[in-house]
């Protein structure tokens, strides 16, 4: 059982990110937009289940939860907390195959690719750990023809400034260090 040790606002006025003492992941993200998506995942439907929930973002030790705009924190923060401390925590697992099956960015991470590896480098030294203290993440999706496909997730996934500064900064970043001629779209 996961017990909250923070809950941080982000720059998403309609986001916070949960600090737990306890993983609910390890090394992979999950992202969920709607409780159809959730399907069997069982922390993210229960949330989801509470109604007010537009989005539900967790991964290791944080898990972000973003609220329509008539919630109102004070009432909703509550009645999350509760599926939150009754998800399991879970163990490691076998890395490699339990990333290949998960797909997203850990199987771009696992990909041959070597431009992929040199772009989830920089990003793993330079935005990760930024979008994650904001509550969010960035996934790589694919790189075809020059067109590097991402994803953000959890508070990022909504919030204005992850679609014009940081995705702006991204493509400067891997312009300028790995291929001028890549161009970046966030989908």
């Amino acid at each position: 059982m996961p017990k909250i040790a923070d809950i941080q606002e982000t720059p998403n006025p309609n986001a916070v990110k949960f600090i737990l003492k306890e993983p609910v992941s390890h090394g992979t993200s999950h992202s969920f937009d709607s409780a159809e998506k959730a399907g069997t995942d069982q922390l993210a439907k229960s949330l989801f289940d509470l109604g007010e929930v537009v989005s539900v973002f967790y991964m290791d030790r944080m898990i972000t939860v973003e609220k329509t705009d008539e919630a109102e924190w004070d009432e909703i923060l509550p009645a999350l907390a509760v599926p939150i401390r009754a998800a399991e925590s879970v163990q490691p697992k076998n890395g490699n195959a339990a990333a290949a099956a998960v797909g997203g960015a850990i199987a771009a991470a696992v990909n041959d690719d070597p431009k992929i590896a040199e772009i989830n480098a920089l990003l793993d030294e330079r935005i990760r750990p930024y979008l994650a203290g904001d509550g969010g993440w960035v996934e790589v999706l694919e790189l075809e023809d020059k067109k590097l496909k991402i994803r953000y997730q959890g508070a990022c996934g909504s919030c204005p400034s992850s679609l014009t500064g940081t995705l702006m900064a991204i493509e400067n970043m891997i312009k300028d260090e790995i291929d001028p001629e890549i161009e970046v779209e966030a989908v």
